[in-house]
């Protein structure tokens, strides 16, 4: 099974940087609005999910899934769930960070379902790449101008980051505490990050001017 793609409605600036994430083996899932991208990325739909309470249903013959605008789930969310259902295993979600800071906070959140499920996920935007930090290493490349370690799930111990400026070693992040900003890499090395309980945000920013 290839790996699912979900499109939301959030802005997209950097397409060109978009596509670059994209194989001809991915399978598409627009949600509402993230129908206003199909265009500038170039590709089109394998499934249409949506209340449409934010664009106009296109009506088209691609397989189309009309929620209720009154529900629990969020577009994104439920598309995840969709996604699962037939099969997938990895996810790439883009158009899901954008103005609405709780549409944003809850799209972060799928990640966290995602890997509670044994999914894996990433979130990419204009400027930066998201995944999580939880049982499994996760190592970050020097060709990225910095990275930051979020606590977003309440629990984050033993953290042990290697090969960057600012290593550490058995360390905590708090929620209310968040000193995990701003990291780098050292020249020539790949850091290795590792967390012995919780879970963690992990934010590759690509460049320096953002």
């Amino acid at each position: 099974m290839g790996r699912c793609v979900i499109i939301g409605g959030a802005d997209i600036g950097k397409y060109k940087v978009i596509q670059n994430y994209f194989s001809e083996e991915d399978f598409f899932i627009f949600c509402d609005s993230g129908l206003k991208h199909e265009k500038k990325l170039g590709i089109t739909p394998n499934l249409i999910i949506g209340d449409f309470d934010s664009f106009q249903n296109p009506l088209s013959k691609i397989e189309t899934i009309v929620l209720p605008c009154e529900k629990d789930d969020t577009d994104s969310i439920y598309a995840v769930k969709e996604a699962m259902k037939r099969g997938f295993d990895e996810f790439l979600l883009v158009g899901l960070i954008g103005n609405r800071m709780d549409h944003t906070l809850a799209n972060l959140s799928i990640l966290l379902f995602l890997d509670s499920n044994g999914k894996k996920g990433m979130i990419v935007d204009d400027y930066s790449e998201m995944e999580l930090v939880a049982e499994e290493p996760v190592w970050v490349e020097d060709s990225y101008a910095y990275f930051s370690l979020l606590n977003i799930s309440g629990i984050a111990k033993g953290i042990t980051i290697k090969n960057a400026k600012y290593p550490l070693t058995d360390g905590e992040i708090t929620s209310e505490y968040q000193y995990g900003i701003s990291n780098e890499v050292l020249p020539g090395k790949v850091s290795e990050i590792t967390v012995r309980e919780g879970k963690l945000l992990l934010i590759k920013i690509r460049e320096k001017d953002c």
